[in-house]
């Protein structure tokens, strides 16, 4: 890798933050600006989306057909849309306009070319750059909220400085520790808010805008590298909790061992806590993974491969433990699952969210669909199209095989009539309220149950009968 020049910051009194445009109304920009507007109520926010459909559902009357499932978001728009906090299609205006541009879209890992498979993907993050560069007429802070490879900055600064009109432009990185589910909480009562900066006007201004509902001990600043890589660094570790503990749940299933048993024992140990200790299928969503493989990258790209290696068996350990969940399936099934029917209970990566990004569910459905079973999805919150884009995405089959094999009930009763295995693969609460005698009445015997989350009883289930399977036991 060429050696970079240092960063060169730029001095200047930054005025008072009275307009905020955020590119990018998904997951973490939508939920973010919006409690940014509604605990700064003297600043005009504006999330801008090239996205007309995903506009027009944060703009709908309804607040329950909003894009993002998220427990109290639909509170909290509805307090400040309309009054300070407008979502817009307008991307130019709202650059033009703004004080402060946030900076939150998509950073998928690269499918293509050089780092493919592991590397970030930062076409949308130049795009944006570049926008803003061509737009703006007036000095502005831009700020990362994207997660981003370390010294991303660097080029954002390069080519705002030269591709724009002649204004300055101040880099931050803001990035956001969220966990989908309780992201609102997430957001009102955050264990840290994290600004890196090479401009101590420029960070000013951003802390003022979170001191407005975060106490200032909680607002921690760095220089920009520290604050772009510890948001990977975040992710890392706590995947790798996630991975250890399902490492040891194989260990437990051959021993005799109970992987909750061993978890609890561990997790009292004040050095270590509780927390990410939860065997499960494995984890999912759009950041563990993702982060991961970049720190994999980085650490490559710096012939640190030793590092590398370390980091890459966090992955490695998580699609193991998906595939033998699969294949537990399938060998308890007398080896073959080829036209059976089988109930999957969750899509979603993990309760309270509609995401289903790198979800479990994915890629045990995937392997089942391998031996043509028949798979019947019901998941509360995630729509029937996003399903099957999830599967179509794989490429492993075509659209037309993912829609023979698979269908998707609108209600649980329906997709767990006449099957001959349920598998749990999101841990909703509503799984747990089930009339689970009823349902073993509509099922194939024997009856079959796969707790990929651990969610149910094992003492319960079977005394009503089925054969029962949870991680970890």
């Amino acid at each position: 890798m060429n050696e970079t020049k240092p960063y060169q910051p730029y001095q200047k009194t930054i005025k008072m933050i009275k307009k905020i445009a955020c590119i990018g109304a998904g997951y973490v920009g939508g939920p973010t600006m919006s409690v940014i507007a509604q605990k700064n109520p003297h600043i005009q926010v504006t999330v801008v989306d090239m996205n007309e459909a995903r506009i027009e559902a944060w703009n709908d009357d309804d607040l329950s057909k909003l894009p993002i499932y998220e427990p109290g978001l639909d509170a909290v728009v509805g307090e400040a849309r309309g009054r300070n906090l407008f979502f817009s299609t307008d991307v130019d205006r709202a650059i033009d306009e703004a004080d402060m541009i946030f900076i939150s879209v998509n950073t998928p890992t690269k499918a293509y070319g050089k780092g493919k498979g592991q590397a970030a993907d930062l076409k949308f993050i130049e795009l944006c750059a570049r926008q803003i560069a061509a737009v703006a007429k007036s000095d502005k802070i831009v700020v990362e909220k994207s997660t981003l490879p370390v010294r991303t900055a660097q080029a954002l600064k390069s080519i705002l400085d030269n591709t724009g009109n002649g204004v300055n432009f101040c880099i931050l990185s803001n990035p956001e520790f969220l966990a989908e589910g309780t992201a609102i909480n997430d957001l009102h009562h955050p264990d840290r808010v994290l600004i890196g900066g090479e401009d101590a006007a420029a960070i000013q201004a951003l802390v003022d805008v979170y001191a407005s509902w975060v106490p200032k001990e909680r607002i921690l600043t760095t220089n920009l590298w520290s604050s772009e890589l510890s948001k990977l660094v975040a992710n890392a570790f706590l995947a790798q909790r996630v991975s250890s503990i399902n490492s040891i749940s194989e260990l437990c299933e051959v021993t005799g061992a109970n992987v909750d048993e061993v978890a609890k024992a561990v997790g009292q140990d004040s050095r270590i806590g509780p927390k990410f200790l939860k065997a499960s299928v494995g984890f999912g969503g759009s950041c563990f993974q993702k982060d991961i493989l970049n720190l994999v990258y980085i650490a490559r790209s710096y012939n640190l491969h030793t590092v590398a290696d370390y980091w890459e068996q966090v992955i490695i350990l998580n699609d193991h433990q998906k595939t033998r969940f699969a294949e537990r399936i399938i060998r308890t099934m007398y080896n073959t699952v080829n036209g059976k029917h089988i109930a999957f209970l969750g899509w979603a990566f993990k309760k309270d969210t509609n995401d289903s990004r790198e979800s479990a569910a994915i890629y045990v459905a995937d392997h089942l669909l391998e031996e043509e079973a028949h798979i019947v999805v019901y998941d509360p919150k995630v729509p029937a199209e996003q399903i099957y884009r999830d599967l179509d995405a794989l490429g492993t089959r075509s659209p037309a095989d993912n829609r023979r094999l698979v269908s998707v009930a609108s209600d649980p009763l329906s997709a767990l009539n006449d099957a001959h295995a349920v598998a749990i693969l999101t841990e909703w609460d509503e799984f747990k309220s089930y009339d689970w005698r009823e349902i073993k009445q509509r099922m194939k015997r024997p009856a079959f149950v796969f707790d990929g989350r651990k969610l149910l009883g094992r003492a319960e289930l079977e005394a009503l009968g089925y054969q029962y399977y949870a991680i970890g036991e």
